[in-house]
């Protein structure tokens, strides 16, 4: 498939944006400034790469409003409040054409129990199984090898990538996106130790995905003890996050890959948590908190929190730890240095003064 936009075209696709220059040629493909060729479209988001700008052979560059250079002859900008943004939604444009919606309808090799309801509009793709009283809403999308479980509840317009379960008598709501490998309602980590053998703890609530909540590959979000783990409208989950029994995530959170979050702890709304952050059970995150890739954190968090490394600390103070921490092998050799020489001369002192004293009492 090849694409061809008219800067115009472009600036419909983003819904805003001022032209500045003219480019006679097609954008076909998206660069980076210093590879970009005729016929490219490149951004300028973070301002220290202003200076390729200059140099790039790009048809077309999304701009910040701010930006002083100019379009070379040829070369059209298009200045923008936030060009990272323009180019979110360019790329949401190719990639609708890239993955089309398939056709509605249930692949001769899925298997549907006959109490199931699907929606006439969605689709169903090759060797997926929708167990017995499951529900799938209307312009829902399910590629091949889903697996949704008894009395499950997806929602409209929602899009399962292959291998994604959605296991018995969990819920997702409007637009939710599952990427390859997701897990919704595995089985709560729970056991009893009694007399030496670990006794498993039935885990039988279940786990409720609000609407526009994406997830990304492998990231497993286990049912509830009881009652319910789940996570808020409008959160984004990244690839290989744990979330455990009876978490409850707030609307609108950012997890990037490889946190951890343990069984029954909250967090608010616009919680963002940097990459293998570690969060232990029955805390509360306050919302619009941030925690720094890493971190350990073992207590409750006030709202607006920042907080890095582990255990978790206020940024400034784990700032200075950090600074501290890189001079503490200047500060080890210098106290050595210092108690060599308060040992030579302690010795020093005492040296001059014994044989003085022993020729005293010669005399």
């Amino acid at each position: 498939m090849r694409v061809a936009y008219k800067v115009e075209d472009l600036v419909r696709l983003v819904g805003e944006g001022r032209v500045e220059g003219q480019s006679a040629q097609l954008v076909a493909s998206i660069a980076a400034l210093k590879e970009a060729e005729p016929g490219d479209l490149a951004f300028l988001s973070n301002l220290k790469y202003k200076a390729d700008v200059a140099d790039s052979r790009a048809s077309v560059i999304l701009v910040p409003e701010e930006f002083e250079g100019h379009p070379a002859a040829g070369q059209a900008f298009i200045r923008l409040a936030k060009p990272s943004l323009a180019l979110a939604r360019i790329c949401r444009e190719i990639e609708r054409l890239l993955w089309p919606k398939p056709q509605a309808g249930v692949h001769a090799t899925a298997v549907v129990q006959s109490d199931a309801q699907v929606d006439a509009s969605a689709y169903i793709g090759p060797h997926c199984l929708i167990e017995s009283g499951a529900q799938i809403g209307a312009g829902t999308v399910l590629q091949g090898q889903v697996y949704v479980g008894r009395d499950a509840r997806i929602g409209p317009d929602c899009w399962l990538m292959p291998h994604a379960s959605v296991m018995d008598y969990c819920q997702l709501g409007r637009r939710v996106r599952l990427h390859s490998g997701v897990v919704i309602g595995s089985d709560g980590f729970g056991y009893d130790t009694n007399k030496g053998v670990h006794e498993k703890i039935p885990q039988i609530g279940r786990a409720v995905i609000e609407d526009d909540v994406e997830i990304g590959a492998n990231t497993t979000i286990d049912r509830a003890r009881f009652s319910e783990t789940r996570i808020g409208e409008g959160s984004k989950l990244d690839n290989l996050v744990q979330i455990a029994h009876n978490v409850v995530v707030g609307k609108h959170c950012l997890i990037t890959a490889q946190v951890g979050i343990a069984g029954s702890t909250t967090l608010g709304d616009y919680v963002v948590i940097g990459g293998q952050a570690g969060l232990t059970g029955h805390i509360h995150i306050g919302s619009q908190t941030m925690i720094g890739a890493q971190s350990g954190v073992t207590h409750d968090l006030d709202p607006k929190s920042y907080v890095r490394d582990s255990p978790a600390m206020p940024y400034m103070i784990a700032q200075k730890v950090h600074v501290l921490k890189s001079r503490l092998p200047d500060l080890f050799k210098r106290v050595a240095t210092l108690e060599e020489t308060i040992g030579q001369l302690g010795g020093g002192g005492s040296g001059p003064s014994q044989p003085a004293a022993n020729a005293s009492r010669k005399r």
